[in-house]
């Protein structure tokens, strides 16, 4: 099998999602489909604008043994393998800490999805995995309760969150549509919070201008 064009195409993806704001440092992580019985995933610790396809490894879905690339798996592997185990349509998984919608993780509310472009790529809602450290059987266990064939998107309690899809340029698109679903669940937290509280206001105008408002009427 030869694998060198799909370990090209993370490297790409992790390059755009860097470039998009999702991905910083080492922090994020992917795993692509090669085959029913192979995964490639990124390598752990590895800076992503350094990465080269010989960094990503390839390894056996079943087991998750390496059989290619010079890096050690990525810690999140195992998250990645549960979703990819438990739903054959998805060709790719996308663990970011990208800044919004890791804010909403941090509340610990499932978010509704609306009828429209968002629910086509996540789904009907974005469900929330209870917190386990980051890396561990345990919080791979977690999401593996959450998964579900119509759900694409899924926050990590205290962590981030994963997308999911069907192809690469799918779960990136799941990855912006999270960010603009957790932006606007935000925003109309930030505007009831200023209605009930007048004297925040000010304070509350500079999250808003952070997050790129307006805020929504009340």
């Amino acid at each position: 099998m030869n694998t060198l064009p799909i370990r090209r195409s993370v490297v790409e993806l992790c390059l755009e999602l860097s470039r998009r704001g999702h991905f910083s440092g080492t922090g994020g992580n992917i795993a692509l489909r090669a085959d029913a019985a192979h995964i490639v995933v990124t390598p752990s610790a590895t800076d992503y604008l350094t990465m080269t396809p010989a960094d990503v490894c390839v390894l056996r879905l079943a087991d998750l043994a390496q059989l290619e690339g010079d890096g050690v798996p990525s810690v999140e592997t195992g998250l990645h393998a549960r979703v990819l185990r438990a739903r054959p349509d998805v060709m790719a998984s996308i663990h970011t800490h990208q800044p919004v919608a890791s804010a909403c993780a941090l509340l610990g509310r499932a978010l509704e999805v609306p009828p429209g472009p968002l629910r086509q790529s996540l789904g009907p809602r974005v469900p929330v995995a209870g917190y386990a450290p980051s890396g561990t059987g345990w919080l791979a266990a977690r999401l593996a309760r959450q998964v579900r064939p119509e759900l694409n998107a899924y926050l990590l309690l205290n962590h981030g969150a994963l997308c999911c899809g069907p192809s690469a340029a799918a779960a990136l698109e799941a990855v912006e549509d999270l960010e603009t679903l957790a932006r606007t669940h935000l925003l109309g937290l930030i505007a009831a919070r200023a209605v009930n509280h007048p004297h925040l206001k000010r304070a509350l105008r500079r999250v808003v201008d952070a997050l790129g408002g307006p805020l929504p009427a009340p």
